[in-house]
């Protein structure tokens, strides 16, 4: 029998979260959208401890009466300028070759969206997939060509990597003279933000960035800027974004199936699970194989789930501001 935490389902009158009493195993909840009446109060939820403070900067924006595009936007740059952030932006950790190299996407309630992936020396590459959402007729963009989009578009050159995150890896190069060292995909070493918001009109809206797996192969490039996989919004459904090993992640379109399974009747929870369970199923070895997945439908209703413990997500709403632990499949 799968292990079970007490989850937080959001409910729908006010602001106040109803604690629910766990699933069993197997358990599925369906529940009808048109039945339900959308949440008149904005909510932001995010990836990991340092989703606290990108909920924070997010709310600024949707207490005002803002918009969804614009609170998660500018949520997520708060992490990616976080100097002692390891995993996102200016402070992250680079590839075997030492370069750090930064993915992102952004998509809104009219299923518009932008993504930047192995960009290097540029500031803030949430705002440049916002840019070349707004901006061209394209929706990814690579490279040195995404470097010079963002150039052209008056994006600040940053340089990358610090000097306590080069000595890092100075350090690790020497240790591969003795040892084939791999580092874990695990609580410890998780490799993103995911942002997911509904502003006060009901609209949803999604981003993700990351600076990838350290130490990865140079020219990796994992699920964060891929529409479908680390991040996906059906304005109509639901939302959902991913954490964790993202060639997993993408081999399912993770994000995607877990709006889809939504659309089918599912909670947000047991949408994310059986996302979960699906990417389960294409492993015969789950040796740090840590996939999460976060989402929202319409409703507002929340839910995530992870193949081992240890994820959990930062909740945002007018009278709630908490870390919430997600379920799980597996113990480490």
């Amino acid at each position: 029998m799968l292990k079970r935490r007490t989850f937080f389902k959001l409910g729908l009158v006010g602001t106040a979260i109803g604690l629910t009493k766990p699933l069993e195993a197997g358990e599925l909840i369906k529940q009808s959208f048109d039945s339900e009446p959308k949440r008149s109060t904005p909510i932001v939820i995010s990836t990991w401890n340092h989703g606290l403070a990108a909920n924070a900067e997010a709310w600024k924006v949707l207490e005002n009466g803002g918009s969804a595009i614009d609170a998660v936007e500018k949520g997520v740059r708060v992490t990616e300028a976080d100097l002692t952030n390891r995993s996102v932006g200016i402070g992250g950790m680079p590839d075997r070759d030492g370069h750090v190299t930064l993915d992102a996407c952004i998509m809104d309630d009219k299923s518009r969206c932008g993504s930047v992936a192995f960009l290097e020396g540029i500031d803030h590459p949430i705002s440049v997939a916002r840019a070349v959402m707004e901006k061209t007729q394209h929706v990814m963009l690579v490279g040195e060509g995404a470097r010079q989009f963002a150039l052209d578009q008056g994006f600040q050159k940053i340089k990358t990597p610090i000097p306590e995150v080069n000595k890092q890896w100075k350090e690790w190069k020497k240790e591969q003279k003795e040892l084939n060292k791999r580092p874990e995909i695990n609580h410890e070493n998780h490799d993103t933000i995911g942002m997911l918001a509904m502003d006060a009109h009901g609209n949803l809206s999604g981003a993700c960035t990351t600076s990838g797996w350290a130490y990865k192969m140079h020219g990796r490039v994992g699920d964060s800027p891929i529409i479908g996989a680390g991040l996906f919004v059906d304005n109509e459904i639901g939302a959902a974004c991913a954490t964790g090993l993202g060639e997993a992640i993408i081999r399912i379109a993770g994000s995607h199936t877990v709006v889809e399974l939504m659309r089918q009747g599912y909670s947000p929870m047991d949408a994310c699970r059986l996302a979960v369970e699906r990417i389960i199923s294409k492993h015969d070895d789950l040796t740090n194989l840590q996939c999460c997945f976060l989402a929202i439908d319409k409703n507002g209703n929340v839910g995530a789930h992870s193949v081992y413990n240890g994820f959990n997500y930062a909740l945002k709403m007018v009278s709630t501001e908490k870390m919430v632990d997600s379920p799980f499949n597996r113990n480490w």
